[in-house]
């Protein structure tokens, strides 16, 4: 089955260069007809979806709690066949991010966060979280390398399309000191 991409919001918290990143995923994820998820952590009081993302045509399903799994993505994933592997990106590491992925790992779900594009208000609740989630067993990953994996091939008949999506590096976010301490 197809992975699902998992993206969680929470208004104008999302920073600018992870925008960057979960931009390039939704549009991946159209060029290779990947579903998409996304859900909004209190839009009411932290704001709707910035436009930067460029989420447009996805009905949010908004929650409170900070796991994605609510009963509405829950039925998402019922009619999408319940796929068993996510890609997940958004924020914040350290609450949505990493409350989901142990729900979905819970699942026997496959879980694989893309780094570069999740993000926390604070640099240390993310490296944190992400050092925490990878013990735990989900794959850490980039953008560049989640399109390279999704289409396998440069015969695949969208990877033209794909590779126009790298032709610019993604902007350095902060990682690199992360994985030097693993």
């Amino acid at each position: 089955s197809l992975p699902i991409n998992l993206i969680s919001t929470a208004g104008t918290y999302m920073c600018c260069d992870k925008t960057k990143c979960c931009t390039t995923l939704f549009l991946a994820c159209r060029i290779l007809s990947i579903p998409q998820i996304l859900t909004e952590q209190y839009p009411k009081g932290l704001g709707p979806t910035v436009p930067e993302l460029g989420a447009e045509g996805l009905k949010p399903h908004t929650k409170t709690s900070f796991s994605m799994l609510t009963e509405s993505v829950e039925s998402s994933l019922k009619s999408l066949g319940d796929p068993q592997q996510v890609i997940l990106c958004g924020i914040e590491a350290q609450a949505s991010i990493a409350c989901t992925t142990y729900d979905l790992l819970e699942r026997g779900m496959e879980v694989h966060i893309v780094a570069d594009a999740v993000s926390s208000r604070s640099q240390t609740d993310r490296l944190f979280a992400l050092s925490r989630l990878k013990q735990s067993g989900v794959f850490l990953t980039t953008t560049e390398v989640v399109l390279l994996q999704l289409v396998q091939d440069a015969k695949h008949p969208n990877f033209k399309e794909i590779q126009k999506l790298l032709a610019h590096p993604s902007p350095d976010t902060g990682l690199l000191a992360f994985y030097s301490s693993l």
